[in-house]
């Protein structure tokens, strides 16, 4: 039996909270998988020449690791309807095999119409925990049964 229970989703219900870790050598990976080669995912000295700290991880996938948190909560990733956010700052990887720690919360802030609106929090850690991603907010479908095309079915 699945954990999620689509008929139970109620307004303020918190999702299980993640933490992504991303480092150089994930950038390098995820450069070659986007086609993203810009030197500021991997060039410490051009990233700085034009005002960044160092080198930044994508932001894509910063958005895209950050709904990790909805889709391992929903189960089924087509359910998810619609995913926007709003970038706020890089995130700045360091030269370590430690990386850069982003932390994710997310909350259910409506159901309606068959359809849960999920708000994410994505914050750099840190002593000071730095807001990287604003206004992101998800829609996830809250249909009974999944049909045999890996679409939902509606009630």
């Amino acid at each position: 039996m699945s954990a999620f229970d689509p008929d139970s989703v109620r307004t303020g219900d918190e999702l299980p909270a993640l933490t992504l870790t991303i480092t150089r050598a994930g950038l390098v990976r995820y450069a070659g998988a986007s086609t993203d080669f810009n030197p500021i995912h991997w060039n410490d000295r051009f990233a700085r020449a034009i005002g960044l700290p160092g080198v930044v991880a994508h932001g894509m996938w910063t958005m895209g690791a950050a709904l990790r948190i909805v889709t391992d909560w929903c189960e089924e990733p087509s359910r998810l309807a619609d995913y926007s956010v709003r970038f706020v700052r890089p995130v700045p990887v360091p030269d370590d095999d430690q990386g850069a720690k982003v932390e994710v919360q997310a909350c259910v802030t409506a159901v309606k119409d068959g359809l849960a609106t999920i708000a994410l929090d994505v914050r750099l850690a840190g002593e000071k925990p730095v807001k990287v991603l604003g206004m992101a907010k998800a829609h996830v479908r809250l249909a009974s049964r999944i049909d045999g095309h890996g679409g939902l079915e509606s009630r």
